[in-house]
């Protein structure tokens, strides 16, 4: 698909997953970049959009912040994937659900406005399948800024160096981040939408969504792209089994490694699940992320670690978080 991508559209892909202009008129501000005019990057956005290749524009929150969150798996079996994944996907705070390629077959990330809210999706999970649902918490994230760079060049990261001031959140913050986290309106003025649907005065919200983003609540405000429609078709979870006192130091190192798109510590499952390192590669090819995990494992500090890659066969369901509250 990036072959049929005209220069502007995949200047608007590259240079916009993070850092958009938190101006009345962002799109405005973004054609004078481009060369275009406002009326144009909208227009452009919305066929973008339209060809699958954008998700939305909006924000990613830093896990366990302003809600809670987990990463779940279920062994379901071959006759039942279809029904399984209906009855996660009903779950409003699933916001991601792939199919991958091993016994513990369906992972989705679970969301919630708060822990309590989270485990009671869980729970409704498994009593309705009467499968067990594997929790698999975060630990401690090494990198979770998932971008793509469409163009040669390095790619930024957010890596949890980055001082995270959760005092920064309040109350009234929680229905701007669901908005967020939604997808802001395709029109000139999106955060004067965001505010009249909130009662609340257009540089109200944009001075909040500023002061998030500098606490490091917001781990990137832009065009959140789907990566497998702009030509990351391989898309490979590896989880890494090794002693505690090695994952502090391999994590970082795992980050940092080429065609590494993110990369945390989890829970375990005694037993069960006994991989606490987790990283994601997304690349063009399965023989590329191979050829990736590869060099990763080849690093010295993941020496005779063993690993799984669980490359994923199908997407069932990509949208935002769930972060307030829904009405009964």
């Amino acid at each position: 698909m990036l072959d049929r991508l005209d220069p502007v559209d995949r200047r608007l892909l590259d240079d916009f997953q993070r850092d958009l202009p938190l101006v009345p008129r962002p799109f405005a501000a973004m054609g004078e970049v481009l060369d275009v005019d406002e009326a144009e990057v909208i227009q452009r956005l919305e066929q973008l959009h339209a060809r699958g290749m954008v998700s939305r524009v909006g924000a990613t929150v830093r896990p366990n912040t302003a809600g809670a969150s987990t990463l779940a798996a279920m062994a379901v079996p071959e006759g039942r994937i279809e029904e399984v994944a209906a009855v996660v996907g009903a779950e409003r705070g699933v916001n991601h659900s792939y199919l991958r390629e091993d016994d513990w077959n369906l992972w989705f990330v679970a969301t919630a406005p708060d822990v309590t809210a989270l485990e009671a999706t869980l729970a409704r999970i498994g009593q309705r399948t009467r499968l067990k649902v594997l929790d698999l918490r975060l630990v401690r994230p090494f990198n979770i800024d998932l971008g793509f760079r469409l163009s040669p060049g390095a790619r930024q990261e957010m890596s949890e160096s980055r001082a995270v001031d959760r005092t920064a959140l309040q109350d009234t913050d929680r229905p701007i981040l669901q908005a967020l986290t939604a997808g802001l309106p395709l029109i000139p003025c999106p955060f004067r939408s965001v505010a009249q649907g909130l009662s609340r005065k257009e540089g109200d919200v944009i001075a909040r969504i500023a002061a998030l983003s500098d606490a490091g609540l917001l781990t990137r405000i832009g065009v959140i792209v789907r990566h497998r429609a702009i030509g990351w078709s391989a898309n490979a979870m590896v989880v890494w089994s090794l002693p505690e006192d090695r994952i502090d130091t391999a994590g970082p190192a795992l980050a940092r490694h080429r065609g590494v798109t993110l990369c945390y510590r989890r829970l375990t499952v005694p037993g069960i699940w006994d991989y606490p390192l987790y990283s994601m590669i997304h690349a063009r090819s399965r023989s590329e992320a191979l050829s990736i995990l590869t060099e990763a494992a080849a690093l010295p500090e993941l020496a005779g670690a063993s690993h799984r890659a669980l490359f994923s066969t199908r997407c069932f369901k990509q949208t935002g978080a769930l972060l307030k509250a829904e009405a009964a």
